[in-house]
């Protein structure tokens, strides 16, 4: 059996001190073979940079996926493409820099990553997750034993309807995105493993990794005002996948919340 941990968005410093902190010895205590992380908040809470990459990397990450913040780092659209375990979501423009998938190897067992970003309150122009999933699906089948698919996005009906859309055709689809862990992490009938998101890594004493009265503030009045990262509670949030490899099938998920 073959275990990944797939960590969801990881917000500012606290969320990359915790992943410098733990991962390490979750990798041990887990027998982790693959590690992905969303690193899209990973810059004060917005982007990421070449540099933050550098280190979730050194930190034992094996791959980073984005989401709609991606390019928020002035100077990330000329260094994404330098990048070789970074990847940008697969349904934008195919004229963005970067990698649309990563193609990570433990054991000689191949598996494909890859992102789409919902459509739903989102604004980034972004082609139909549903047809691109499709078209990377196909793209990936030669070349790995295990797909997953990341799908970045704000409505959880979305998220449903691409896990069942891609029952039995990936190993498992993943939520990230909205920051709060949620209670539905299963395997699909056919062997997909899904859940709506799976969390945070970052400040929990907060609104979304935000610091709490400034965002009440603006709900109240309106005003633009900055939202600074906020401290509290550090967790690393993430989802536990074990994978048959004779199948690629999902055996197991469940939801991993670890406190620092």
């Amino acid at each position: 059996m073959l275990k990944l941990l797939f960590i969801g968005d990881i917000v500012g410093r606290p969320g990359r001190d915790i992943v410098n902190e733990r991962l390490a010895a979750l990798r041990r205590e887990h027998s982790l073979d693959f590690v992905v992380a969303n690193g899209e908040n990973s810059a004060a809470g917005s982007g990421i940079t070449s540099a933050i990459a550098a280190s979730l990397l050194s930190a034992g990450v094996d791959a980073i996926t984005l989401g709609d913040h991606v390019w928020d780092q002035r100077d990330f659209v000329a260094e994404i493409a330098q990048l070789e375990h970074v990847c940008r979501p697969a349904n934008l423009p195919s004229s963005c820099p970067g990698w649309d998938h990563l193609v990570i190897e433990k054991r000689g067992f191949r598996v494909g990553v890859f992102t789409v970003l919902g459509r739903q309150y989102l604004n980034l122009k972004s082609e139909c997750p549903f047809l691109c999933a499709d078209r990377m699906i196909k793209r990936l089948l030669p070349q790995t034993d295990a797909i997953i698919v990341e799908v970045h996005a704000e409505a959880t009906s979305e998220k449903q309807a691409l896990g069942w859309y891609l029952d039995g055709r990936v190993t498992a689809v993943l939520g990230t995105h909205t920051h709060v862990p949620t209670a539905d992490a299963r395997i699909l009938p056919k062997g997909t493993a899904f859940i709506c998101d799976v969390g945070m890594t970052g400040p929990y004493a907060s609104v979304l990794g935000r610091e709490i009265e400034p965002v009440i503030e603006r709900f109240l009045d309106g005003m633009p005002r900055r939202f600074p990262v906020a401290e509290g509670d550090v967790r690393l949030s993430g989802a536990l996948i074990e994978i048959s490899p004779n199948m690629a099938r999902a055996e197991k998920i469940e939801l991993l919340t670890v406190r620092s």
